[in-house]
């Protein structure tokens, strides 16, 4: 057996792992990397691998760095992609609108910032590329094993991170030996809102483990609420506008879930709140129909006909000319808008148009990568670049951790040590150097006999 790490090894995006056993290549994961923009585009284009090679592919959750750049690898593979229901329903959305924010990137960059048309630049695929992996997804509930190659099962399991995320569990037969190989994607963390908790494995050989925030412990999800109400009141006493760049997929539908109970309980005051994004609109439509992943307390509200997704100060903005209306609406009003990491979308106009007034605040809710204008902003640089223009960040930032969907170093820590007494070797990925290694120390120092932290680019043999 031999593990490939192209992607997501020594750093949070681009998530990408192949595994050879009896002959076949199993592809884990084909996101988009995300950062520079050059280094972006030269990884995209260049899959580190001959995608015919690939022989079936298995997709862990719908987040672009996980899934973004499956139109691509299908320019060149005719093979099965593996996912749950609701991976597969997600995708359906997630890559057309990566396609369309991809074609309206390169038609803005090459109007406004390129000097010479060899400096213009193409989309990475396009609709026809995601109608065509579209067609290679077969989906499979939680639990149920599935033939993936010659000698593997796999069976998924609720990873607890976003709708539809999922564990791997390959059992795999191979020279007369069986072994346990675990791929946990994203982990997510018990007792946030809407979804079930992530499963614990035991009887793990081998384990890929993400490492996000392998050293750090998460603020309690109960206090996000009480971080949002004071944020609201704050910027309603200014009459500012309070803009969350905000993940389509589940940050949206928790942020929404918040501003239910608390306008519901009378926590804060009575404001207009606009969903930005017409991904983030379809994608809340798409958590409606899989209630296989929702918790008891989300399950319930529906069953009693309430809809923890809505409340009477929702207005949903769908057309171009609505979201540059929002530029002439005076405040106190929440903007929520995609891209989380204000990497593309809409989110880059309400930050062009609003960054720069004191009266205004920025309300970072998720993880920003390295390079990206959302970790610029995180640092509080004096300035930052919008759209290629300057532009001084006068406006407030604040940041709420208590959100995050991924499992902290409390987490993480309880589902390695899960299959302790079988672990041989423990390959943390998802994770900057400093979140991964320390962790990765601590994890020997319980009794986990070999842990070892890839880099982008490396294989071993098993």
């Amino acid at each position: 057996m031999r593990i490939y790490f192209f992607g997501g090894a020594g750093e949070v995006t681009g998530s990408m792992h192949m595994i050879e056993v009896n002959g076949k290549r199993i592809l884990m994961d084909c996101g988009l990397y995300q950062g520079h923009r050059e280094e972006a585009n030269r990884l995209n284009r260049n899959l580190p691998f001959a995608p015919r090679n690939v022989d079936v592919m298995l997709l862990s959750h719908a987040h672009i760095d996980h899934s973004g750049n499956i139109p691509s690898l299908c320019k060149n593979y005719d093979g099965d992609i593996v996912s749950t229901l609701a991976t597969r329903d997600l995708c359906a959305v997630m890559l057309m609108d990566s396609a369309h924010i991809q074609e309206k990137d390169a038609e803005f960059f090459n109007k406004k910032i390129a000097k010479n048309p060899e400096d213009e630049i193409t989309p990475v695929y396009n609709y026809d590329d995601v109608s065509k992996c579209l067609e290679q997804f077969i989906a499979i509930n939680y639990g149920r094993p599935y033939r993936l190659a010659d000698g593997v099962t796999l069976t998924f399991h609720d990873a607890g991170h976003v709708l539809g995320s999922s564990v791997a569990v390959l059992d795999i037969q191979e020279n007369g030996k069986t072994y346990r190989l675990v791929y946990s994607g994203d982990l997510g963390r018990k007792q946030i809102p809407i979804l079930n908790d992530p499963t614990l494995i035991s009887g793990a050989d081998i384990m890929l483990l993400e490492s996000t925030y392998g050293n750090r412990v998460h603020d309690p999800i109960e206090i996000a609420d009480n971080h949002l109400a004071e944020a609201v009141h704050a910027i309603y006493e200014r009459k500012g506008k309070l803009i969350i760049p905000t993940f389509a997929l589940e940050r949206t539908q928790e942020i929404l879930y918040s501003f239910h109970k608390l306008l519901k309980t009378g926590r804060i005051p009575r404001l207009p709140v606009y969903v930005d994004s017409p991904l983030a609109i379809k994608v809340t439509d798409i958590f409606r129909l899989h209630p296989e992943c929702f918790d008891e307390e989300i399950l319930s509200l529906f069953e009693n006909r309430e809809d923890p997704f809505d409340f009477p100060e929702l207005q949903m903005v769908r057309s171009k000319e609505e979201s540059q209306g929002l530029n002439e609406e005076s405040g106190p009003m929440v903007i929520l808008s995609a891209s989380g990491m204000c990497e593309g979308g809409r989110i880059l106009h309400h930050l062009r148009n609003n960054i720069s007034d004191p009266n205004n605040m920025i309300l970072i809710v998720g993880y920003q990568a390295k390079h990206t204008l959302g970790r610029r902003i995180v640092e509080r640089q004096p300035r930052v670049r919008i759209f290629g223009l300057e532009h001084d960040l006068e406006a407030e930032v604040r940041i709420i951790n208590a959100y995050s969907g991924h499992a902290d170093k409390n987490g993480l820590d309880a589902f390695a040590l899960a299959s302790k007494d079988t672990l041989q070797k423990l390959f943390l990925v998802h994770g900057e150097s400093d979140q991964s290694e320390a962790m990765a120390e601590r994890l020997r120092g319980q009794g986990i006999r070999e842990v070892r932290v890839p880099q982008r680019g490396e294989y071993v043999d098993l």
